[in-house]
């Protein structure tokens, strides 16, 4: 845990909204809230694991944090080394208010890897120009230069020098995976908001990826805001967990507490669904009654009301405050200190 590290990324009531067109002439405007006030920090050098159903707005929020996607609303301030004065301490950036030639300094220190190792990578690039091209862009290597850093780069990730030539069609899944990673490196940057990085991958592949994920870590001093929806992936390798509904953070915990003490009834469903590798072991599974709600009409109170077993009247019609419970551990349920939740200290 880095309990004593500095905050580098602070994230407070963010929004991203999308306006779209529904009925049958596409003449009725709606908003979709995607991302609905979202408040988080990242330390220096930890791993906080963003976990939930497909469709909650994990990977808009990640996009929005970078500014791949402009946010609608609220605040994201990052400590930039690159952008403070030389000799000075870090500086404290407003990233939704900075420049365009702030943003591409920004570049440097904030970094993504992609969920999907095929779409993400250019086919008509070779990986070495793939890999080189963060570094073309801010003119930091060129030339022979270029070509070394990048043999580097490759080695890193558990590549070989000689792949610089070939196309991203003649390797598999994992090592495409290893070149976006690479890819992230590049530009030595502290921040890297890992979209899902093995969820695409087989699962031995997914695991050789994550160790290789904390190798880096330990090795160049990164930070990652790792979005993930297989909480067995997260608890493996984050030290706090985020876990996200319908565009909202529900709960906050440390991982070890999160899992051993949940306080949301949606993180419980959550974990009762992790496969446990013990044939004996039999599963009480937590089923979800009803669909996820439309994020074009969320439901009043907790949005998580309809589906929760636990549900009284005033879930319908009040917004359940998201508060610290104790210990750095945060949730928004009305009755987070009566429910008795069940853990998965099993797994």
């Amino acid at each position: 845990m880095m309990q004593s590290a500095e905050v580098l990324l602070q994230v407070s009531d963010l929004k991203k909204h999308f306006a779209v067109q529904q009925g049958m002439f596409k003449n009725q405007a709606v908003t979709v809230k995607s991302v609905d006030g979202v408040s988080l920090h990242v330390k220096d050098g930890e791993t906080l694991g963003l976990v939930g159903e497909s469709g909650c707005g994990k990977t808009t929020l990640g996009k929005s944090i970078l500014r791949l996607l402009e946010p609608t609303g609220g605040s994201v301030l990052f400590r930039s080394k690159v952008l403070s004065a030389e000799g000075e301490p870090p500086k404290l950036v407003e990233v939704t208010k900075a420049t365009r030639h702030e943003m591409k300094a920004l570049r440097r220190e904030m970094q993504i890897i992609f969920q999907d190792p095929y779409s993400s990578l250019n086919p008509r690039m070779t990986v070495g120009a793939i890999v080189g091209e963060p570094l073309t862009i801010h003119g930091v290597a060129r030339g022979s230069e270029l070509q070394d850093r990048v043999a580097k780069l490759l080695g890193a990730v558990g590549l070989r020098a000689h792949y610089m030539k070939h196309y991203p069609h003649e390797f598999s899944g994992g090592q495409r995976q290893r070149i976006g990673i690479a890819r992230a490196l590049a530009l030595g940057p502290r921040l890297i908001v890992a979209d899902e990085p093995v969820s695409a991958l087989d699962v031995s592949v997914q695991a050789q990826v994550l160790n290789l994920l904390e190798d880096l870590q330990a090795e160049y001093g990164l930070t990652f805001l790792f979005v993930a929806h297989n909480l067995s992936v997260v608890k493996h390798i984050s030290d706090r967990v985020a876990v996200m509904y319908l565009g909202k953070i529900v709960e906050l915990a440390n991982t070890e507490e999160l899992f051993e003490n949940p306080r949301h009834p949606y993180t419980e469903a959550l974990l009762s669904a992790i496969p446990v590798p013990d044939p004996g072991y039999q599963a009480d599974l937590i089923e979800l009654t009803g669909d996820v709600p439309s994020p074009t009409r969320p439901p009043s109170g907790c949005s998580f009301h309809p589906r929760c077993r636990y549900m009284q009247d005033v879930c319908k019609a009040e917004t359940p405050v998201y508060r610290n419970v104790g210990g750095g551990h945060f949730a928004a349920c009305h009755f987070v200190d009566a429910l008795k939740l069940r853990s998965v200290q099993a797994t």
